[in-house]
Order: structure tokens, then C-alpha cells, then sequence
């Protein structure tokens, strides 16, 4: 059945656009990720305009993590201070990200850097945590306990002024990390379109040395309201939003959530992360020989 997308100017067919969004909640249930980071390079393989897609996977990537959000606040999940914090940044970061995403329109460079950012951010991490799951496997198939990850915040975050006590994380530190962190999550969620947990995630475990148990949730807090400021950014601004094509998505995501939840109850914890490095790591090879490729048509005009 073909759709016809009002923003990226083009018909598809709704069930592709469903499954695509099916995928991406089949990994975001496995993986315990937002799914944004897939969202737009599978949307771009499909052929729409990587502005389109960008500005449509965050409104697709808040309604998905509105059911999250409420079920980590019952649980005690949720560091409402730090996740305050992290917002506040995260605004500030959408309004400088807005300025970028134009001006880099104006310039007729934004499909290009897009695709730069995506092959260097996934490559990046795909090769982290394929080296991380590497290790742990190993250490599974021969019977040696995974190697210990210590709960402490980097020294750079330590000697940041102005200390805050986050009573529910278990932190004093400077308020000064979490908003910077906030911010940079900012600006690559209007630029790309993700979400950011999967870059928050482990900058919160790593870099701050939160604790486990409010991460996930305060991720989500974040999230929620940083993809909501670029939505509406991308609405007033850029005009980029096609909210045809985010809810096809979302429709398939919600589905997809449900299934990868279950499949993830039945494989271990090492082998889940190798298998998302591997995505990770197989997506960022396809844009970059993407990057190289000649097009079919070599010239193409798109609306502002």
C-alpha cells in the first residue's frame, strides 16, 4: 500500500516503512536501546532524504520512550535532579544544533555530513563495544569471570568546580559534566536524529560513575525532553518533520519492542552486545561505501 510522505515529497510503501520500525523495536527491546541511532540509516537505505530522516526518527524516538519513562519513575528508576540537568544542557544543545542543521542546509552540505557523522559515531562505538564483548565472550568460553568494571567518575569530572550532591545516584560531583553531556546529546539529536542513550548510557556509567539502577531511566528522562525541544525545532526551523513517516515508524516500533523484549530473555548478556556491535559495525560500513558510491542520478532538487 503506497503512502505518499508530504515532507520528503515522495510515495512509499506503509508495510516497508512498518517494518522498518518493527526492526528497530525488535533491537531496541533486545538491546535495551532507544533504536534512534538505526532509525535514520535504515530510513536513508530505503531512500528518503536524510534531512526527512533525521528530523522524523526524533519524533519517532519520543514517543517511544514515553512508556519508558513512566515505567522507570514507578520503579525508583529515575534521578530527577541529574536528569534535570542533563535536559537543561540537552535544550541548549537543540538550539546551537538548529543553527548547524540550517546553516549546513543553506550550504547544501547537510545530507553529506549526516552521513559522515553517522559512519564515524557508529564505527566509533561499534568498535568499543565489540572489543568490550569480545573480552567478555572469552571470558565465558573459557570459564574466567568477565572482567571487573569499577563505579568511579573520570578524573577530568572530578576536578570540575561547583559540587552538587545527586542524593539518588550516589554522586557529588559538578553539575558541569552532566550539562556539557546534556548538551553535546543536544546538538547530535537535532543533527541526526537520535536519541542519544547510546552515547548517554555508558558516558553516565563511565564518565560520571552513576549507578546502574537509575541509569537507564534517567537516560529516558533526558531523552524524552531533548527529542521533544527537537521536534519542535525541526518543525519551526527546518521544516523537516514528516509526521506520516513517524508515525508508520512508531506503529512498527511499538509491535517490535514486544518480540525483541522476548528474544532477549532467552540469549545471554555477552552475546547480545556482540550481536549489537556487529549491527552497529555492518550499518557504519554501509554508509561509508555509501559515501563512495556514484548515485543513479546525480543531480536531484529537494525543498528547503
Amino acid at each position: 500500500m503506497d503512502v505518499y510522505l508530504p515532507i520528503a515529497n515522495l510515495s512509499v510503501d506503509a508495510f516497508v516503512i512498518i517494518l522498518l520500525g518493527g526492526v528497530v523495536g525488535i533491537l531496541s527491546g533486545m538491546f535495551g536501546v532507544g533504536g534512534g541511532f538505526m532509525t535514520t540509516p535504515l530510513l536513508i537505505f530505503y531512500g528518503i532524504p536524510p534531512t526527512v530522516a533525521a528530523a522524523s526518527a526524533s519524533t519517532q524516538v519520543t514517543g517511544a520512550s514515553v512508556s519508558g519513562v513512566f515505567a522507570h519513575m514507578k520503579r525508583g528508576g529515575v534521578d530527577i535532579q541529574m536528569g534535570s540537568v542533563l535536559v537543561i544542557g540537552g535544550l541548549f544543545g537543540t538550539i546551537i544544533g538548529a543553527g548547524l542543521f540550517r546553516l549546513l542546509q543553506e550550504w547544501g552540505q547537510i545530507d553529506t555530513v549526516i552521513n559522515i557523522l553517522y559512519v564515524l559515531m557508529l564505527g566509533t562505538i561499534g568498535g568499543f563495544m565489540a572489543w568490550e564483548s569480545w573480552q567478555s565472550v572469552s571470558a565465558l568460553r573459557g570459564g574466567r569471570p568477565a572482567p571487573a568494571k569499577k563505579r568511579r567518575h573520570h578524573p577530568l569530572v572530578a576536578n570540575l568546580p561547583y559540587r552538587w550532591r545527586f542524593y539518588r545516584s550516589g554522586l557529588y560531583i559538578s553539575p558541569l559534566a552532566p550539562l556539557i553531556l546534556g548538551f553535546v546529546t543536544g546538538v547530535l539529536t537535532m543533527l541526526l536524529g537520535v536519541g542519544g542513550g547510546f552515547i548517554m548510557v555508558p558516558a553516565m556509567l563511565y564518565l560520571l560513575g552513576m549507578g546502574a539502577q537509575v541509569v537507564v531511566g534517567t537516560s529516558l528522562f533526558q531523552i524524552l525532553f531533548v527529542t521533544i525541544s527537537s521536534t519542535m525545532m525541526h518543525s519551526l526551523t527546518t521544516k523537516s518533520v514528516d509526521i506520516v513517516l513517524a508515525v508508520l515508524m512508531l506503529f512498527g516500533s511499538v509491535t517490535g519492542a514486544q518480540i525483541g523484549a522476548r528474544i532477549a530473555q532467552r540469549m545471554r548478556p555477552e552475546y547480545l552486545r556482540a550481536l549489537l556491535a556487529g549491527i552497529v559495525l555492518i550499518v557504519a560500513i554501509r554508509m561509508a561505501l555509501g559515501l563512495g558510491w556514484q548515485p543513479d542520478e546525480i543531480y536531484s532538487v529537494q525543498p528547503l
